[in-house]
């Protein structure tokens, strides 16, 4: 895609997350300990699912893809938000910030329909247990991630292809600590309704396909559970939904959260606020959430230390 158009700005101004100049060091200290979290608690997450056979299952292939997304979703997003903390002006090109953007969409993108195919895996797991080998094969799982990132790609090229086609004039400071759709709309000196309504449509298909999916997943397992009467059955099925439920709550629920209020008629500083939730907390919190309590990692991490120690 080609990264030049008819603007006169070549390069944008990031705002950062706040202005008031005693907090920024704080803030610093405070999201770079955030960013080695994430990036360590993902890669061990990546290593623990390599390493170890018995994580080689359809369950775990989908958290080691959510892990990389989240891993690669930090790596585009906080560095340059970092920096925001300790310089003056965080200056980045026009070319930079439509990258930023494209990954930006491409990884969120993609988190949606992972996190839509952990639900089906999910359903098959406890609904069709004597089908699940068959039904979730590794061709079957490699074909539902692939699906996921050809759908995040084309998302993705859509999104950065509205803006590379919109005109910068004069306004170059994006009211953001990253290039996000609604604050490059507001800079724009072209007609920007034709591409809200894209952006729109593409958002609102994306989080009603992919809620659709996991609601009905869920749904026909809770009417599977209901016909357990067992205590025990209850108790494998919550361990089993538990924290892709955590998960696809904080999410979506931080990402719609975050959509409205970065919307032109809502607050864009509350917006920088909120989006911090997704763009930051939740690719830190995802590996936590499916390693505390998960039995098996927790033996995977033994076992590794084990190994590396002899």
């Amino acid at each position: 895609m080609a990264m030049e158009n008819g603007s006169s700005v070549t390069e944008f101004i990031l705002v950062g997350l706040i202005d008031q100049s005693q907090l920024q060091l704080p803030l610093f200290f405070l999201f770079f300990l955030n960013y080695v979290v994430t990036v360590v608690g993902n890669l061990s997450l990546i290593t623990l699912i390599c390493l170890n056979s018995h994580l080689h299952t359809p369950m775990y292939f989908f958290i080691f893809n959510l892990s990389f997304i989240d891993l690669c979703h930090s790596l585009i997003i906080t560095p340059k938000m970092l920096m925001n903390f300790v310089s003056e002006q965080n200056i980045i090109s026009f070319t930079e910030c439509m990258t930023q953007l494209f990954f930006f969409c491409f990884f969120v993108h993609s988190e949606c329909y992972v996190l839509t195919a952990m639900a089906y895996d999910r359903y098959v797991a406890i609904c069709k247990p004597l089908l699940y080998t068959i039904t979730m094969s590794p061709q079957v799982c490699s074909l539902l991630m692939f699906g996921s990132y050809v759908m995040g790609f084309a998302g993705a090229m859509i999104h950065t292809g509205d803006m590379v086609r919109l005109s910068f004039c004069d306004l170059n400071t994006i009211n953001h600590y990253m290039c996000d759709i609604f604050p490059l709309l507001q800079l724009s000196c072209s007609n920007t309704f034709a591409s809200e309504l894209v952006e729109s449509i593409v958002v609102s298909t994306v989080v009603i396909i992919s809620s659709f999916i996991i609601f009905i997943s869920y749904a026909l397992i809770l009417s599977s559970v209901l016909h357990v009467s067992s205590a025990q059955g209850w108790s494998k099925a919550f361990s089993t939904c538990g924290s892709h439920i955590v998960t696809v709550g904080l999410f979506y629920g931080s990402g719609l959260f975050t959509h409205l209020k970065t919307s032109p008629a809502g607050s864009m500083g509350q917006g920088r606020f909120f989006s911090v939730f997704y763009t930051n907390i939740v690719p830190m919190l995802n590996p936590l959430i499916y390693s505390l309590r998960n039995k098996d990692v927790k033996y995977a991490l033994k076992k590794t230390l084990k190994r590396i120690a002899n």
